[in-house]
């Protein structure tokens, strides 16, 4: 299901878990930024996948973005969560904004 950490999460519909990619800790000046400072990530990778988005025909519509991809989200998309001690994201795929190269 996931890559490197093994999650156990399966999500539904058309969902996905994703990892927030922390930014830096420093800026290109050197100065070390304190906690209050940093923005919020908005690159991640994602860890798991639902099966797709159904329309109301019943036809479904298969995901776009995989496992492994690292995606671009806006500032405040998605659902928040703490497992196992770790911070990921539960967000839609139509708010997912790109996948990274």
């Amino acid at each position: 299901m996931a890559t490197a950490t093994k999650v156990k999460l399966q999500p539904l519909g058309d969902y996905c878990l994703v990892k927030p990619i922390q930014g830096e800790e420093k800026t290109k000046g050197g100065v070390i930024l304190p906690d209050t400072a940093k923005e919020k990530p908005q690159e991640g990778e994602v860890l798991a996948v639902g099966s797709g988005r159904v329309l109301d025909s019943g036809q479904k519509i298969p995901m776009e973005v995989k496992i492994g991809d690292r995606v671009l989200y806006g500032k405040y998309s998605g659902t928040e969560i703490k497992l196992e001690g770790d911070d990921f994201l539960l967000i839609h795929e139509k708010d997912l904004l790109a996948i990274m190269m």
